[in-house]
């Protein structure tokens, strides 16, 4: 029999989730079914008598503050926390039940899902997982701003960020390989500026947004802490990335790369990789994706944090 790190997983039993969108403010009701092997990550808008749309780089919508699908003019907003669970957790194929254009925001983190799923317990199936082994350099460069991933054994990010104050320079390094995704990432929520709040209400966006799914960022820090990590900001960050890379359809073997990026530049290396076929190859690895406790241990020099990434934990 094959080790089941090489097989594909669903969840064991259905789940199921109400709150808003964080940028449409909408209440939805969503649930999560197990799925058969194969299938993939696909959303069902129940609204629409069940229009589906599968999680994959052919269906990616213009994208700007959140990470989108679209097929034939239907929409599902806002998918990153959920697919980075998904991926994190090492949940190969689900079906996405919601009535309404946008996921539930829930507490700003992925850390509900987590351990919802944790909860419900996680299906081995009968099919061997598939990953994208990564042959050589794929990158994406915009100004400052840089994503790239590279040939490596399991999968692991680097991220880097530079923000304004009170936020400014944070990195950091997590190996999925290791099964650190629950309690290295989950947790960290979204945040936002309370300067910014009016510009992006004028503009339709953060109409769900509260100071109980987002942090609220002041002159002086948080308004609403303390945070959950001393490097909230860029966990965070990495939680987007590892959501919108989730869009490649299989977990990556590989490792990636990304300074100042967000959602437009993340799923612009899904495209650009899954375009690019002489640069991947599918394989059939042991890569280890169950949430474990513990710390991830990263070969090679880390960058340190300045010490005012640790104001407010």
């Amino acid at each position: 029999m094959a080790d089941l790190a090489h097989l594909e997983q669903t969840i064991a039993g259905s789940l199921e989730f109400t709150g808003v969108g964080l940028h449409s403010g909408a209440p939805v009701t969503m649930r999560l079914l197990p799925a058969p092997a194969g299938s993939g990550i696909v959303f069902r808008r129940t609204d629409l008598d069940n229009f589906e749309i599968a999680a994959n780089g052919r269906n990616i919508a213009k994208v700007s503050y959140a990470t989108s699908l679209m097929r034939q003019g239907v929409l599902i907003s806002t998918t990153e926390h959920l697919l980075s669970a998904l991926i994190g957790m090492g949940v190969d194929n689900v079906i996405v039940e919601l009535d309404n254009l946008e996921l539930p925001i829930l507490d700003g983190s992925a850390l509900p899902y987590v351990e919802a799923i944790l909860g419900a317990g996680i299906r081995t199936q009968r099919r061997r997982r598939e990953t994208i082994r990564v042959l050589r350099a794929v990158e994406v460069c915009e100004g400052d701003k840089f994503i790239g991933v590279y040939p490596g054994s399991g999968y692991s990010i680097r991220y880097t960020i530079k923000f304004p104050a009170p936020i400014g320079y944070q990195s950091a390094y997590v190996d999925l390989a290791a099964e650190t995704y629950g309690t290295a990432i989950a947790a960290a929520r979204t945040f936002g500026y309370k300067a910014d709040e009016q510009r992006l209400r004028d503009m339709g966006l953060i109409r769900g947004a509260s100071t109980e799914n987002a942090i609220v960022l002041g002159p002086q820090g948080p308004e609403n802490g303390p945070l959950r990590f001393a490097d909230e900001y860029v966990r965070h960050k990495m939680l987007d990335l590892i959501g919108d890379l989730a869009l490649a359809g299989q977990r990556i073997e590989g490792h990636v790369v990304a300074e100042r990026a967000g959602h437009a530049m993340h799923t612009a290396l899904v495209s650009r990789l899954l375009k690019d076929r002489s640069a991947w190859e599918l394989a059939h690895v042991p890569i280890q994706t169950k949430a474990a406790h513990g710390e991830a241990k990263e070969s090679g020099p880390r960058i340190p944090l300045p010490d005012a990434a640790l104001v407010g934990v």
